[in-house]
């Protein structure tokens, strides 16, 4: 078994990313910001995904929400197989640089189980 196949590392890839907006990302020790994907017009969040600058530029310049998958190594457009599309309607960097705000139009199910959101099944209760 190869033991560094489970090991998290980021793209290698150079990027086209606007150097202003690069500078202000603030990415993880794999070159990765986490994305969170909201429905843009009911604010419903929908699901987290991984940027690195190749994706975060591609996401921009395509409308299509692009994103690193660290199981599968490589990038993947949301909905290219399932059919499940994110169109892309805003894209917000929080104040500390270190995650997005992806706001998109959502067509189908935006997480790989078929549900509307990927929080659907995982609601906690608040003890107050």
């Amino acid at each position: 078994m190869n033991t560094q196949a489970s090991a998290v590392t980021g793209p290698r890839t150079p990027s086209a990313l606007d150097p202003e907006i690069a500078a202000r990302l603030k990415r993880d020790a794999a070159g990765l910001v986490p994305a969170v994907a909201q429905q843009y017009d009911t604010g419903e969040v929908l699901m987290v995904g991984w940027m690195d600058d190749e994706a975060l530029h591609r996401t921009l310049t395509t409308g299509r929400a692009t994103y690193w998958s660290r199981s599968r190594q490589e990038y993947w457009v949301k909905g290219e197989t399932s059919g499940n599309v994110q169109y892309v309607k805003s894209v917000a960097l929080d104040c500390d640089g270190d995650s997005l705000l992806v706001q998109v139009e959502q067509v189908g199910a935006a997480c790989h189980t078929g549900d509307r959101t990927c929080f659907q099944a995982g609601a906690l209760t608040v003890r107050t």
